[in-house]
């Protein structure tokens, strides 16, 4: 046998504290976290610079969308609820979009922002994208299983979470 040839590929990274599977493992989320975070901080600037998006009638408004998947959701009553003030729903959206998309892309707060994702692809699936058919061309229900694995886990890599986090062990002396 020859010395310093390795020839089992399972511990690439063995001298880092696992395998290339732990690895691989390590950083699998990180594609969906910047995936689903830009996507939604697009969404939510789109909307807040849409001059006509944040309308009550008009090409592309908020109030019209609305009164057109009233009667197709599977929650009227939550239409209705955003009809009372479509403007003021539109902005709500926005900013809500807004701050999920920046809290997932710098992991602050990464399960909160996931969670707020996910009720957000939730309520969007159940009201605007309800009736579409077959189900899978609706992609707000694909939005919202995509957010439940980062509801589970946060945002454990290259986050603001996981510097606050480790800033806390070590001044706690876990690091010594």
């Amino acid at each position: 046998m020859t010395q310093g040839v390795r020839t089992d590929t399972r511990t690439l990274y063995a001298d880092r504290g696992g395998t290339w599977r732990d690895t691989a493992s390590r950083y699998a989320l990180l594609p969906l976290r910047i995936f689903l975070g830009i996507t939604f901080t697009y969404a939510g600037l789109d909307k807040l610079t849409d001059s006509g998006f944040m309308k009550d009638v008009g090409p592309g408004a908020i109030g019209d969308t609305m009164r057109a998947v009233r009667d197709s959701s599977a929650i009227p009553a939550l239409v209705d609820l955003a009809l009372k003030n479509p403007v003021g729903f539109g902005y709500g959206i926005a900013f809500a979009e807004l701050a999920v998309g920046l809290g997932t892309l710098v992991g602050l707060l990464g399960r909160l922002a996931a969670l707020g994702g996910a009720l957000i692809s939730l309520s969007l699936w159940l009201t605007v994208s309800w009736a579409s058919t077959p189900y899978y061309y609706g992609n707000d229900l694909a939005y919202l299983m995509a957010w439940l694995p980062l509801v589970l886990a946060g945002a454990p890599m290259f986050s603001l979470d996981a510097a606050l986090r480790a800033r806390r062990r070590r001044w706690a002396g876990e690091y010594e």
